[in-house]
């Protein structure tokens, strides 16, 4: 061994040495089985820039080539060198994502901007990229192609331009860049790296590696996406929805360099709201679980990264900001340890349970600490520190919050109790996720030989579960949420009254009685487009806004896993069914994944909405028809009925 690699070497062991030591344990982050997942994730070429979807850029290097597009008018021009789905406004760019494989092999995209109509796709293969840009309609006055280099996170490397070819000399190799089209001179060009500069007054082309005619681009393009297209085939009649979620995922995967990370995010645009990125309490673990369909190394890194956001206290917090802060008052729900059973159905490698465990068990014994209330749990808000001022910490808002149902109907009027930190109301939703985390988490104990934890656990979820008797009403066939200033259960319900069936301590009869009373009630959760997240004849549905009447990608998901807990076929079927409808309708009609839906026409562009037209987890509205199809493993047995 070279003195140069003993020395590499010894400063691992030491890294490793100090992680070990101010944790206590291993982190997942450290150990040798994530950082080989880290560097088979973060390379080649893909949209991986975070901040602009025009880029693609090549990993570990982090050079870039960027399309810019420059159109004149009768005083000067207008330029545009960054784009992002989902922006709103007037006059901003509206950019509608295609088909985009996670590996970076194929993506598409239009674009609309001023009276510029045009569509890009790329390519990979052996290495190379290729990009065609075609204007889809004749511009109305002239406009210009720009293809311009960087160096994006501060890596080195040198960009020169060499007559009608880019030149990137990288500490590894060295790369050049050529176009196709009719190269113009423009020295007016709002750019600070070398660029070329082609008419677009028809197709123009970028080819990487080597130089390429059109018509070879085209052919690679084509090649790219048909493989891209066949990869879908054993998915029968839901190639579209697979394809989708494919598309959805790929387009929010970015490269996060504060942490040196391949991580799926839940939209570009929160990205760039919370300083560089944006990791959510529950979010994150459903888009661990989605990545699971695709990759293993994706799903590993997702569930792995999103534990990184873990606070001092021993929390997964709301909010894990890119500007260095966090939701240092309030969690979201604890879903964590379900996934992770999931995932490992899927990918059973005993060293990711070993290396979760703890930061999951830790976040399990804090609910207990922080928001017992009775021998129940209530969402809170606690007095944390706060450097940069956020507006709202230990409130009833913030409280809300924590719930991950924000402004839920359920929660108006319900006092805040600030000695407590806690919401004066026993939760039926936070308890029974709380009963299922435990029972997942001692099932992954007993795996790993934890057998002390285990034993806790199920002592645990066992108490949890009988004090949730106190909130059954049999009149309503239904857990309900309890007051703990008055004594009095609420009728304020949403589809968090299936969620004892995901906890799986309701009798078969009990559960039968919920699912018969309230899933296919049109008075209640039934419908063509379910499951709004209040009852159609609570006094808030028809606003739809937000959590008052949308419905909701995760509590679809949530309730069809305990749908299928108890082996309610045609139920757990009808909800993926009308979920994927209307998943993949707004995908076909407007390149939509959306943050939430209409429960009144099926939409996310409905004017009564809040909702983010380009939000990850609106694939958990595609998930369950791709389970009931067996593209993930099958369900466990369900409890006898």
């Amino acid at each position: 061994m070279t003195r140069v690699r003993s020395l590499l070497l010894l400063s691992f062991l030491v890294f490793s040495l100090h992680v070990t030591l101010s944790w206590g344990v291993e982190k997942p982050y450290s150990r040798h089985e994530y950082i080989a997942i880290k560097q088979r994730l973060g390379t080649g070429w893909n949209t991986w820039d975070s901040h602009n979807v025009l880029a693609e850029v090549l990993l570990p290097d982090a050079l870039s080539i960027n399309v810019a597009f420059k159109q004149f008018n009768w005083m000067g021009y207008s330029y545009l060198s960054t784009a992002l789905p989902a922006r709103t406004g007037e006059g901003v760019e509206q950019v509608r994502p295609g088909l985009h494989a996670l590996d970076g092999s194929y993506s598409e995209l239009e674009l609309h901007w001023n009276n510029l109509h045009v569509k890009i796709e790329s390519a990979v293969e052996n290495r190379d990229l290729v990009m065609l840009i075609t204007p889809l309609e004749k511009p109305a006055s002239p406009a210009r192609v720009v293809v311009e280099t960087g160096m994006l996170w501060n890596r080195p490397g040198s960009l020169s331009r060499d007559g009608d070819v880019l030149d990137a000399k990288l500490p590894s190799r060295e790369i050049r860049v050529h176009t196709i089209g009719s190269l113009i001179t423009d020295p007016h060009i709002p750019s600070h790296s070398p660029f070329l500069v082609l008419a677009f007054d028809g197709p123009v082309g970028v080819s990487v590696g080597r130089g390429r005619t059109l018509e070879e681009i085209r052919q690679m393009v084509q090649r790219e996406r048909s493989r891209l297209e066949e990869s879908s085939g054993s998915s029968g009649g839901l190639r579209d929805t697979y394809l989708a979620i494919e598309s959805a995922l790929a387009w929010n995967t970015v490269y996060e360099p504060s942490f040196d990370r391949v991580v799926s995010t839940v939209g570009r645009l929160w990205n760039e709201q919370y300083g560089g990125y944006g990791l959510f309490g529950w979010d994150n673990f459903f888009l661990a679980y989605v990545s699971s369909l695709y990759s293993q190394d994706l799903a590993y890194a997702n569930f792995i990264e999103h534990l990184r956001s873990m606070t001092d206290e021993g929390f997964i917090p709301s909010d894990d900001r890119g500007n260095g802060t966090k939701s240092w008052d309030r969690s979201q729900p604890p879903v964590g340890a379900i996934i992770l059973k999931e995932i490992y159905r899927h990918y059973p490698e005993r060293w990711l349970l070993e290396s979760t465990f703890d930061d999951l068990l830790t976040w399990n014994r804090w609910w207990m600490k922080a928001r017992r209330n009775g021998e129940l749990l209530s969402y809170g808000s606690h007095v944390a520190k706060n450097p940069l001022g956020e507006p709202d910490v230990h409130t009833q808002i913030t409280a809300g919050y924590e719930s991950g149902m924000d402004d839920s109907p359920m929660y108006e009027d319900v006092p805040f109790n600030p000695e407590k930190n806690m919401l004066e109301l026993q939760d039926v939703g936070l308890n029974s996720l709380y009963v299922a985390d435990c029972n997942a988490l001692a099932e992954i104990a007993k795996k790993i030989g934890r057998n002390a934890e285990a034993l806790e656990l199920k002592e645990r979820a066992q108490q949890v579960s009988k004090a949730m008797e106190q909130l059954w009403n049999q009149e309503s066939d239904a857990y309900l949420n309890r007051r703990t200033d008055t004594g009095i259960l609420s009728s304020r319900i949403s589809p968090t009254i299936f969620y004892p069936l995901l906890a799986r301590f309701v009798s078969p009869e009990r559960a039968k009685e919920i699912v018969d009373k309230h899933f296919s009630n049109s008075n209640e959760f039934g419908g063509d487009f379910v499951l709004p997240s209040v009852p159609r004849i609570d006094p808030q549905f028809p606003k739809q806004q937000y959590w008052k009447g949308a419905v909701w990608p995760p509590l679809d998901f949530l309730v069809y896993l305990g749908l299928r807990n108890y082996g309610f076929a045609h139920e757990q079927n009808e909800l993926a069914v009308k979920s994927n409808t209307m998943f993949l309708g707004e995908w076909q009609r407007k390149g939509f994944i959306c943050e939430n839906y209409s429960a009144l026409i099926g939409t996310c562009d409905d004017p009564r909405l809040f909702s983010d037209h380009f939000h990850t987890w609106g694939t958990l509205m595609g998930l369950p028809a791709l389970i009931e199809a067996g593209k993930l493993p099958a369900p466990e047995l369900p409890l006898p009925r």
